[in-house]
């Protein structure tokens, strides 16, 4: 039986066109460009799983950034502080 996320996206024109921005820039973090996408897929109305095969990523990722988008949407998608040692090089 297949899953179906309790998150459901609904994206705005702006959040659209900003989401779209991000996953065309080619100079950008690789886990931008992934986040946008996944956010945009889900926002077409496919399910976790099916976008975890379109981009090569676990489903639980997936679910974890539609979760995450959906309760604080574009900000949700920024890079929090972790713990450990910060980034020795460059993007």
């Amino acid at each position: 039986m297949p899953r179906c996320s309790p998150y459901s996206i609904v994206l705005s024109p702006e959040e659209k066109r900003s989401l779209e921005y991000r996953a065309r820039k080619y100079t950008s973090p690789y886990f931008e460009v992934i986040r946008s996408k996944i956010v945009l897929l889900a926002a077409d109305g496919l399910e976790n799983k099916q976008i975890g095969e379109r981009l090569s990523v676990p489903r639980q990722i997936v679910s974890r950034w539609r979760k995450r988008f959906f309760y604080e949407r574009l900000l949700g998608l920024d890079e929090r502080p972790g713990r450990g040692r910060p980034r020795v090089f460059s993007p």
